[in-house]
């Protein structure tokens, strides 16, 4: 029901756009903007981290402090899909992405208050 897309291989420095989109008009009986998402990573033999949330309406948005200022965030709701730019990558930023969405109103940054995930999508930065 979420699909995550836009991973792939880049050189340090480049960018990618990774794209987290709802299938049909209503995500388990609401419409997609009723959702605050969240993109994480899983990099091999590590914890899946936070990396950036959005809130349901994309007035508020979170960043891991490694990607601050590199990261961007957005939403648009009409297309119910959520965008991650991520601009300058680096080697370390190489790892799984996974997008996820809540009904909380929060925007949390914990991957337990998330109740629908998507599958990963494969971001590689090579040096």
């Amino acid at each position: 029901q979420l699909q995550a897309s836009g991973g792939g291989w880049v050189q340090a420095g480049g960018s990618l756009r990774l794209s987290c989109a709802a299938s049909g008009r209503t995500f388990s009986g609401y419409v997609f903007s009723a959702y605050a998402v969240g993109w994480f990573r899983q990099a091999p033999g590590k914890e899946r981290e936070f990396v950036a949330a959005i809130s349901w309406s994309g007035g508020v948005t979170y960043f891991t402090d490694s990607v601050k200022g590199r990261f961007t965030i957005s939403r648009d709701n009409a297309k119910n899909t959520v965008y991650l730019q991520m601009n300058s990558l680096k080697p370390e930023d190489t790892a799984v992405y996974y997008c996820a969405a809540t009904r909380r109103r929060s925007t949390p940054m914990i991957e337990m208050e998330y109740d629908y995930w998507g599958q990963g999508t494969q971001v590689t930065v090579s040096s």
